[in-house]
């Protein structure tokens, strides 16, 4: 990955959205939405969408080649790989199988190649860019996650019903949240509530 910044706007299919920092791009992109019960949270409707997604900072990879339908299937397998490795990790049961293969599958793709601009001041992909090299490079960094010293600061927000799973890079390693201002808030308000109850 060429930039470190990550973290992308989620948003509730009741109302509402937050900030959510995953702290990798391929578990950003795990977020995107999902299957059975996480159907409600798709964003990768269409061909396009995912185009806009994987142009979207930090990746930044904007398709010099049309995403196709197949490409979009394609994400989605890989989506879902992510997402349940990343859940097998912060649980820390084995990884399954078939997770592990589709990520190694989009990994054995061709990935994105960095270019320096003329002047060797900032860094874009070389063209072409195509679709299957995101997910490439997406499944290349959580192979490098999944094997690295991060590997056990994988973890789900400690929330009872928040599903969403981050890597914590932070230096005490004492993230519990998926983010302060939806999950972190609502502990402080169910423990001011508690307390007071016994007041």
């Amino acid at each position: 990955m060429r930039a470190s910044t990550t973290g992308r706007m989620l948003r509730d299919p009741k109302g509402g959205s937050f900030w959510f920092d995953a702290g990798a791009v391929c578990l950003d992109f795990a977020h995107t939405g999902g299957e059975g019960r996480y159907a409600v949270f798709e964003s990768l409707h269409q061909p396009a969408d995912l185009g806009g997604w994987l142009a979207q900072p930090p990746l930044g990879a904007v398709a010099t080649v049309p995403v196709t339908a197949r490409e979009l299937a394609a994400a989605k397998a890989l989506r879902q790989a992510i997402w349940d490795a990343a859940q097998a990790r912060a649980a820390r049961r084995p990884l399954p199988a078939e997770a592990v293969a589709a990520i190694n599958r989009a990994a054995a793709m061709a990935p994105l190649i960095p270019e320096l601009t003329d002047d060797g001041t900032a860094a874009g992909w070389a063209p072409p860019v195509r679709a299957t090299q995101a997910l490439s490079t997406l499944a290349r960094e959580m192979i490098e996650l999944l094997s690295g010293p991060l590997s056990e600061r994988i973890r789900q927000c400690a929330s009872d019903d928040c599903p969403l799973v981050f890597v914590d890079s932070s230096r005490p390693n004492a993230r519990r949240w998926c983010s302060m201002e939806r999950c972190g808030n609502r502990h402080k308000l169910r423990a001011l509530r508690a307390r007071r109850a016994t007041e």
